[in-house]
């Protein structure tokens, strides 16, 4: 487990023996996992637990604001995926 970015109350991490496609997990009060690029290219909710709304909003403004950063990281651990 690689913690790639620390933001807003929020841990954002990558597994490194995790599966494709693309995705990160982010823990705060919960945890949330996150696609990095669904079919439409933006980030997608896979699924959510015991995070509020609030920080789920949270989340997901991080992972679209780092969108390409947090892609990179993967590539960085894991190779291409494409």
């Amino acid at each position: 487990m690689v913690t790639v970015l620390r933001a807003h109350g929020l841990r954002i991490v990558i597994f490194v023996d995790d599966h494709a496609p693309a995705h990160v997990h982010v823990f705060g009060d919960g945890e949330a996992k996150i696609n990095l690029a669904d079919v439409d290219g933006a980030p997608a909710l896979i699924w959510a637990d015991r995070m509020s709304r609030a920080e789920l909003r949270r989340a997901m403004r991080i992972v679209m604001e780092q969108q390409a950063f947090l892609h990179r990281r993967w590539e960085d651990i894991h190779g291409r995926t494409d």
